[in-house]
C-alpha cells in the first residue's frame, strides 16, 4: 500500500524560498572593523539569486564546484544559498589548512570558480600557481588581487544581474555542498552532502531537542562556515528566521564580548578554546553577556571545569555537542533529560551528547561484537543515518565503514538513555599494562587545576608497561604549577595507576585547522626529543 502524500524534492532552494517569504525581515549581521553591516533576508535572498545568475553567465552549470575561501559573513551566506540552489556544488575551503593541503583539496574537488574574501588573498596566493582546475576567481571586498592574476569583482558581478530567478528542480540526492576533513593524518577526505541530507539535518538543528533555534533567537555563528557547514546553523537559522550574527575575523575574547553586549545574541556556538577565552575576559572586566540563553560547545572534548565555570561566571548553560564532518555534523547533544534537578544537570552536560532523532549509534568491540547500551561497555562508536556519509569523495576507504555504518574513530560507551560518553579517539587510547587510560578524561582532570589553562595527553613508549601517558600542559598567566603539584592534585581524582609520571610544560598546545588539539605534532616533538620532559617519582604499585 502506498501513501497519499505529495512527493516533492527536498532542496536548498526550498530553504531559500521559505526564509525569503516567511521571514523577510530577519537579519544577517556582519561584524566589520567599524560597526556592523545589516541586511534583511529579503535583501540577502535577492543577492543570492543574482549570484546564481552571474555564476551561470560565467559558465557554471549543474554539478560544477564553486569554492568559497571566506570568513563568516553575508557574502558567504549568499553563496551558501545561491550556489546549491542553481544546481552547482558549494565547496567551503578551510582557510587554516597548510598550503599543500589547500592546493590538494581545491584540485581534488576540481573547483571551477573560487570566491575569496579580499583579506584572505595572501593565503590563497600561496597556492595560486598550483591550481589546475580553477578558471575564475571572484574577489569579495577590498584587497590587492594582483597575486591572483585576472580576477572579477563580486559586487560588480551582482550589480550586472537583475533580481528574480526560477530555481531548477532536480534529484534531492544530488550533491549540494562538500567539505573536507581536517586531515590530521594524510590528505583530507571529501564529504559530499546532498540536498536531502542538508534539509533533514537543518530540521534536526532547529529541534528543541538540539540547538532549538527559532525566529525569536539571534545566533552568534562563531563556528567557521568552512567547518562542517558551521554545524548546520546557517541553513537552520535561515529556515526558521533566526537572526545570524557573522563575526568574520573578530574572534578574540574581547571582540566577542563587545559583539555580544552590542548585538544581544540569545544563542552562540563555538569550540571550547573560544569559550575559555571569553571566560578570561569576563573574569578581568565587567562584560554584559546577559542576552545569552544557551551556548553550545563542540569540536573537541569540553572539560567539566569549563562547563561549571561558564555557568557560574556567566549564568548560562554550556551544552556539549558531538558530530563530525562526516555526519553533517550534528549527531548528539548533551541536554539533560526532563526532570533532572538543576544540581545534577552537569552529569549529563559533560557527556558527548544524547543521540538526536534521525541517526543511530552503536558501540562495537575490536572483534566486531555489538556491545550493550549499559553505559559501561567500551568500544568504537559507529553511526548511520540520512545525513551520515556512506563513503568519501573519490576515496572509498572501506576500512572506515562496517556493514553500512560509519566507523567514527571515537571510543566510549552508550547508556540506555542514548547518552554517549567518549573516552578517547582510537588512535589516542593509551594501553598501559594491558589496560586503557583515557587521554580525554585525564586531560579534563588536569585542566580542573585552577592554574592549568590547557592540557593534552599523548601515549609514549614504556619498557615496563608498554605505554604511559605524557601530559603536555600550559599554565594560566603568571602561574607555574610543578608536575609534582599536579600529580598531588590528581590523587583521588583518577585511578592511581593512571597517575602520570611524565610531564612537559609547553608554551601552547598545537591545534588543528578546526581548533582541536593536534596530538600528532606533540608525538612528533616527543620523538625528536623537542619536549622538555620532567619525570615525577610515583611510588611503586600505584
Amino acid at each position: 500500500m502506498r501513501s497519499t502524500m505529495q512527493d516533492g524534492p527536498l532542496l536548498i532552494s526550498g530553504i531559500l524560498r521559505h526564509g525569503q517569504q516567511v521571514y523577510p525581515d530577519s537579519k544577517i549581521i556582519t561584524v566589520e572593523a567599524e560597526g556592523y553591516r545589516t541586511s534583511s533576508f529579503t535583501e540577502v535572498g535577492g543577492r543570492a539569486e543574482r549570484l546564481a545568475k552571474a555564476l551561470a553567465r560565467l559558465g557554471v552549470g549543474r554539478g560544477d564546484r564553486v569554492g568559497t575561501f571566506c570568513w563568516n559573513n553575508q557574502a558567504h551566506m549568499e553563496a551558501y544559498l545561491g550556489v546549491p540552489s542553481m544546481g552547482a556544488v558549494l565547496h567551503t575551503l578551510n582557510i587554516r589548512l597548510y598550503p599543500e593541503q589547500l592546493a590538494f583539496v581545491i584540485d581534488h574537488a576540481e573547483d571551477k570558480v573560487l570566491l575569496v574574501d579580499g583579506s584572505l588573498i595572501p593565503l590563497l596566493a600561496r597556492v595560486y600557481d598550483e591550481l589546475k582546475s580553477v578558471e575564475t576567481i571572484i574577489v569579495i571586498g577590498e584587497g590587492d588581487a594582483t597575486p591572483l592574476g585576472e580576477t572579477l569583482n563580486y559586487e560588480e558581478l551582482l550589480a550586472a544581474e537583475a533580481p528574480g530567478i526560477e530555481w531548477p528542480e532536480f534529484d534531492e540526492k544530488d550533491a549540494a555542498a562538500m567539505c573536507y576533513t581536517s586531515g590530521t593524518t594524510g590528505n583530507p577526505k571529501g564529504v559530499v552532502y546532498s540536498h536531502r541530507s542538508t534539509v533533514l539535518h537543518s530540521m534536526a538543528v532547529t529541534s528543541a531537542s538540539s540547538i532549538g533555534m527559532t525566529e525569536r533567537d539571534r545566533l552568534l555563528a562563531i563556528v567557521p562556515m568552512f567547518h562542517a557547514n558551521a554545524w548546520g546553523t546557517p541553513y537552520a537559522g535561515w529556515m526558521v528566521g533566526t537572526d545570524l550574527v557573522m563575526p568574520q575575523m573578530f574572534l578574540q575574547g574581547p571582540q566577542l564580548a563587545r559583539i555580544i553586549s552590542e548585538q544581544r545574541p540569545t544563542l552562540a556556538c563555538g569550540v571550547p578554546t573560544i569559550w575559555n577565552d571569553l571566560l578570561r575576559v569576563a573574569a578581568e572586566s565587567d562584560v554584559d553577556l546577559s542576552s545569552l540563553r544557551h551556548v553550545t560547545a563542540g569540536g573537541s572534548a569540553v572539560p567539566r571545569t569549563l562547563i561549571e565555570a561558564f555557568n557560574k561566571r556567566v549564568g548560562v548553560p554550556l551544552t556539549q555537542g558531538w558530530g563530525m564532518t562526516e555526519t553533517s555534523p550534528l549527531a548528539a547533544i548533551a541536554l539533560p533529560p526532563g526532570g533532572t534537578p538543576p544540581d545534577e544537570e552537569i552529569e549529563f552536560r559533560v557527556k558527548a551528547g544524547r543521540i538526536v532523532p534521525g541517526v543511530e549509534v552503536r558501540v562495537v568491540a575490536d572483534d566486531g561484537e555489538i556491545l550493550p547500551n549499559d553505559g559501561e561497555s567500551v568500544g568504537e562508536f559507529e553511526i548511520r543515518g540520512p545525513w551520515v556519509t556512506a563513503s568519501y569523495y573519490k576515496d572509498p576507504s572501506p576500512e572506515r565503514f562496517h556493514d553500512g555504518w560509519l566507523c567514527t574513530g571515537d571510543v566510549g560507551s552508550l547508556d540506555a538513555q542514548g547518552y554517549m560518553q567518549i573516552s578517547d579517539r582510537t588512535k589516542d587510547v593509551i594501553k598501559s599494562g594491558g589496560e586503557w587510560i583515557s587521554s580525554v578524561e585525564l586531560e579534563g582532570e588536569v585542566m580542573a587545576h585552577p592554574e592549568v589553562f590547557e592540557a593534552a595527553v599523548i601515549a609514549v613508549p614504556d619498557t615496563r608497561w608498554g605505554e604511559r601517558p605524557l601530559v603536555c600542559y600550559v599554565p594560566v598567566a603568571d602561574a607555574s604549577p610543578s608536575p609534582q603539584e599536579l600529580v598531588d592534585f590528581l590523587e583521588g581524582r583518577v585511578a592511581r595507576w593512571w597517575l602520570p609520571e611524565r610531564w612537559a610544560l609547553v608554551a601552547e598546545i598545537p591545534k588543528t585547522s578546526v581548533g582541536k588539539f593536534d596530538k600528532k605534532v606533540l608525538r612528533a616533538e616527543y620523538t625528536k626529543s623537542q619536549l622538555d620532559e620532567v619525570i615525577v617519582d610515583i611510588p611503586t604499585g600505584t
